[in-house]
């Protein structure tokens, strides 16, 4: 392996390289917005019904599953698996400096599978399971390297800015294509083609932006720390980056401030993955809204919440990153206890609270992205962005278990949303708790102006 040559950091050169990292967050928000929060979890549900013939259950290697709870325990594998993986992807990218073409692979390997869900049909529910676990954890190991390039590509005082952009972005794209399968989803009938045909295609064609999109990150992001050394074998990289994963580990001990953020993330975060998740199933199961009304409300989400994205990171440079996740934190234990009380049939009622989640759910991951970015030693983006990541996609294993559980003991889904307001709660106290000027200056970062 060899370094690519050294360019110039100027601020060309850096507004260059944002401008392409945005267009990754325009690429992949098909896969959370179209897969994951609308059509995948109701697609599946009736896949699975279809298999169970009747029956209450559907086998599961060893396991009898309700085909109400199945979604719910695949995207808890999906997100073990996330946290196993994870860190791995981190130290490779550290270790053999290839972070681009690390972020590539992945970025294709879960588009491919997502595109494979053209296939899911009939009784096929552990094609669909499996296809999932891939593209999702694939899409999760992209992510750690993706984000890894934020402290490298903006300043302290830029990333809030520069983050909140990104997340933005991703929502205009991420609503583009969903408008875009929500005409051929009304419009299928009159289209000549089958309902189950045209999420089938809706699917596919998440894979198909996802995986044509990244081509413009991979053109203009570089790598910047040198490879591995010269003549490394691919298995001697893997091995070395084990080692390095062995050393992140432990020189996290070193750092209890940022293990306390990672924490406080993964709690609260776990809260804002699960809803986001299961919103369409919610929506589906428990409120009895038609597959119209459910994408019309997330379609509304996304387009809202790029102002909302932006908006809260207009208001984090005036009163600072931490308190504004702190204010969004509250808003959130409010819209999941209001969830609970939601009547059933109710779209304006759906709609209204999908807005009051769309304001703050761009501004709290995109601000929580920031604030870690402070929090890193230098050098060791990618390894410590891995274990963000195990807080932010793989964090969903406690929301998603919870949830089926509550589905597998009572089949009620208002129960299993209800338990989510104690991930904010928790989240919102250790956040107060946390002295982040401290943990900024131990990790060796200048500590900007506001947090």
């Amino acid at each position: 392996m060899t370094a690519e040559p050294a360019v110039e950091e100027t601020p060309q050169s850096r507004r260059r390289e944002q401008r392409g990292w945005y267009w990754y967050d325009w690429a992949n928000s098909a896969f959370p917005t179209t897969v994951l929060t609308v059509f995948l979890g109701p697609y599946l549900k009736k896949i699975a019904d279809t298999a169970a013939a009747g029956a209450e259950y559907v086998p599961v290697l060893w396991f009898d599953i309700r085909p109400s709870a199945y979604y719910s325990f695949v995207v808890g594998v999906a997100a073990i698996l996330q946290i196993i993986l994870m860190p791995m992807v981190g130290a490779l990218a550290d270790h053999t400096g290839r972070k681009k073409e690390i972020m590539g692979a992945f970025a294709y390997l879960g588009a491919g599978a997502t595109v494979c869900f053209w296939f899911l049909s009939g009784d096929r529910y552990l094609l669909g399971g499996l296809l999932f676990i891939v593209s999702s954890v694939s899409f999760a190991a992209a992510f750690v390297v993706y984000n890894s390039f934020l402290p490298q590509i903006a300043t302290a005082d830029e990333r809030d800015g520069v983050s909140a952009r990104g997340w933005g972005f991703g929502y205009l794209g991420g609503g583009l294509l969903l408008a875009i399968h929500l005409g051929l989803f009304l419009g299928h009938e009159s289209l000549g083609v089958a309902e189950g045909d045209a999420v089938r295609l809706a699917l596919a064609s998440a894979g198909l932006w996802w995986g044509g999109f990244t081509v413009i990150p991979m053109l203009r992001l570089r790598n910047r720390r040198a490879a591995a050394r010269s003549g490394e074998t691919a298995g001697q990289a893997v091995t070395g980056s084990f080692r390095q994963l062995g050393r992140t580990l432990k020189d996290l001990r070193n750092y209890p401030l940022t293990l306390g953020f990672l924490v406080t993330y993964l709690i609260y975060n776990d809260g804002v993955q699960t809803v986001i998740s299961f919103s369409a199933t919610y929506a589906d199961q428990e409120l009895g809204l038609g597959q119209q009304v459910q994408i019309g409300a997330i379609l509304m989400v996304q387009f809202v919440a790029f102002g909302g994205a932006l908006l809260l990171g207009r208001l984090a440079a005036s009163f600072g990153a931490k308190r504004i996740v702190m204010y969004a934190l509250v808003a959130w234990t409010a819209v999941v206890a209001v969830a609970y009380f939601l009547p059933k049939g109710s779209a304006a009622a759906f709609f209204a609270l999908g807005f009051a989640i769309a304001i703050v759910m761009g501004g709290t991951q995109a601000l929580s992205r920031s604030l870690f970015s402070h929090v890193i030693p230098r050098g060791k983006e990618a390894e410590y962005y891995s274990l963000y990541e195990i807080s932010d996609k793989g964090s969903t294993f406690l929301g998603s278990f919870t949830l089926g559980l509550a589905l597998q003991l009572t089949d009620s889904y208002r129960l299993g949303i209800l338990s989510l307001v104690v991930f904010f709660l928790v989240g919102l106290a250790g956040l107060a708790a946390l002295n982040l000027p401290k943990a900024i200056r131990a990790a060796g970062n200048p500590v900007p102006e506001r947090l």
